[in-house]
């Protein structure tokens, strides 16, 4: 396995409500090897998203250090960080997250406007990620008239707009039937067989099981399994 693309050390996050502190994560030190695919599992509401979030500098831990392909995330301001992001990451989300005033295709060029790319760059761009996950048909189609399985492919071809080397996914097979799922799932083994990193947020052990490095989250915490599949490279 190559080296981390992703690293942790002690990281926490605490949530204020009032007099009520509640702590998502207590302390994960984890490495995330470069080029692999990587599924985070774990019960609902035990910190697997909030982690995902820090991991590709959408919120700001309370302590510890979380660095991205080498830069450590604690040092950016939030243009810093919006700028890391555009470059590094893809993301891709339980419910798509798709502008609905906009085609499949200006959804796809919406993450290419904010790293500047001219527009008929982005236009042939967006055509051909489109074409990459089977929609080229689709590219004038709004999220309306797109099917579940279709919706979360142009969200795949979005996060993919900069050639980002790192996909973030939140449960991105979640609301979609099997056959969905599936064509999903083989659009990712081919951008993992490619060489791009992917971490996906799971609850399916079935998708689990397909993952060189399962990092399991309970209670805030990572924890290993005595089963091969499940494991997490800790950092020393």
């Amino acid at each position: 396995m190559n080296d981390a693309i992703i690293t942790t050390e002690q990281l926490t996050k605490s949530y204020r409500r009032g007099n009520v502190v509640t702590q998502a994560l207590r302390g994960v030190s984890l490495a995330i090897s470069r080029g692999s695919f990587t599924c985070i599992v774990g019960p609902s509401g035990h910190g697997k998203s909030t982690l995902m979030h820090l991991l590709g500098g959408l919120d700001r831990p309370t302590s510890g250090s979380a660095h991205l392909d080498g830069v450590d995330l604690g040092r950016l301001n939030g243009a810093g960080l919006a700028a890391l992001r555009a470059r590094k990451v893809g993301f891709v989300f339980q419910f798509f997250n798709l502008l609905n005033g906009l085609t499949a295709a200006e959804n796809v060029e919406t993450a290419m406007m904010m790293a500047g790319l001219p527009a008929r760059q982005q236009a042939l761009r967006a055509k051909e990620l489109l074409d990459r996950v089977g929609l080229a048909d689709r590219a004038d189609h709004r999220p309306s008239q797109l099917s579940g399985g279709q919706q979360q492919r142009v969200a795949i071809a979005r996060a993919l707009a900069n050639a980002p080397p790192l996909l973030l996914m939140d449960e991105p097979t979640g609301n979609l039937d099997s056959a969905a799922e599936a064509e999903v799932l083989s659009i990712l083994r081919s951008l993992h067989a490619e060489g791009t990193t992917v971490v996906l947020v799971t609850h399916n052990v079935e998708i689990a099981r397909q993952a060189e490095q399962v990092i399991e989250v309970k209670d805030g915490l990572v924890f290993h399994n005595d089963e091969p599949v499940y494991h997490a490279k800790l950092v020393a």
